[in-house]
């Protein structure tokens, strides 16, 4: 699944041919991203604002996710997206919501928070719930549907199963609980808080890292791997050290020798 965000529908007819070709199995428009950079764009949450916007931009997609093959040949188009933009409405987000399942996207994420909440305050998962009665009552009986899956604050894949159960979300989307867990989504607890192995997974963690983002390429600075390590280094005694020596670090190899010693 690739994501996407903008603010101009005809590029995003471009690049869901493009995604396409590449052989991705779905494409993810962002409708929710807070980030200050891409909302002076007009793009990300900033299309809560601007529904007729947002819906050009998901037909323009869903029309280059058919190319070549037509409908039977398209790739699915996604949404995600938030509760409101300064604040929560009921009526209002009804609207919104509504204008994104007129164009059909084969699913809409819902972070239950505003975009001014950011992941400052618990998610709203009771919002979920009315979003599902929402898309049920625009699609009736009406076999496809929509997929509604709900955001925020999930720690668990049984967390993740107790809130779709209580709300009738389709699914679950998690984002932060993966950090410093990949064991997550295969729920094997034990692999996961095993010290040694966590540590070293870590380890291996920086080094794919190095490699993908090589220093002499300069495409990323090695300090955005340092927010993996407060996930990876805690929960057992002195966690904070080791954390202060590893942010001390400035490659894989200083990062290596800490965690031998």
């Amino acid at each position: 699944m690739a994501q996407v965000f903008g603010a101009k529908p005809e590029n995003f007819y471009k690049t869901a041919k493009l995604i396409k070709k590449l052989g991705f199995d779905g494409l993810d428009i962002n409708m929710g991203c807070p980030d200050k950079k891409v909302i002076r764009q007009g793009a990300g949450a900033a299309l809560i604002k601007n529904p007729k916007l947002a819906q050009k931009i998901i037909l323009e997609t869903k029309r280059g996710a058919r190319f070549p093959g037509g409908q039977a040949d398209k790739m699915p188009v996604s949404v995600k997206t938030r509760i409101g933009y300064d604040k929560y409405d009921k009526k209002e987000f009804r609207k919104w919501l509504i204008a994104l399942l007129e164009c059909e996207p084969s699913a809409i994420t819902i972070h239950a928070r505003t975009k001014k909440e950011m992941s400052l305050v618990p998610a709203r998962w009771d919002i979920i719930a009315e979003a599902v009665k929402i898309r049920d009552e625009f699609f009736g009986n009406k076999s496809d549907k929509t997929l509604i899956l709900g955001n925020g604050d999930i720690k668990n894949i049984q967390e993740a199963k107790e809130k779709a159960k209580e709300t009738g979300a389709d699914g679950v989307m998690s984002g932060r609980a993966v950090f410093g867990n990949p064991w997550l989504f295969a729920e094997r607890k034990a692999q996961g808080t095993n010290l040694k192995k966590k540590l070293s997974v870590l380890l291996e963690h920086t080094k794919l890292f190095e490699k993908i983002n090589p220093p002499a390429g300069g495409a990323k600075k090695f300090d955005v791997m340092k927010k993996h390590f407060k996930s990876y280094a805690s929960g057992f005694p002195s966690a904070k050290e080791l954390r202060v020596k590893l942010m001390a670090c400035k490659n894989a190899k200083e990062v290596e020798k800490v965690l031998n010693d």
